[in-house]
């Protein structure tokens, strides 16, 4: 747990409210006494991307390996026809 007198809060507002935000409590002292805590609300997690594989995307749409063609004509044949 850190600390934090009221002038830091004061002065320095947006470092402690850094600290609260990346789930640290913080105590807050008033001429050297403990006199609140402030502590984040819900500690956030961060979620994980879910990527589509493109490896099997790729084998789907080339199932004999990558084409000899620029990338303008592969782009045109995995859109397909619109």
């Amino acid at each position: 747990m850190k600390t934090a007198s009221v002038i830091d809060l004061r002065n320095n507002f947006a470092s402690v409210s850094r600290w609260i935000y990346e789930g640290e409590s913080v105590t807050i002292q008033k001429r050297g006494r403990p006199f609140a805590i402030l502590s984040p609300v819900v500690k956030k997690k961060k979620e994980a991307i879910d990527w589509p594989d493109f490896e099997a995307r790729l084998k789907r749409q080339f199932p004999n390996g990558p084409t000899n063609g620029s990338a303008e004509e592969i782009v045109d044949y995995m859109r397909g026809e619109y």
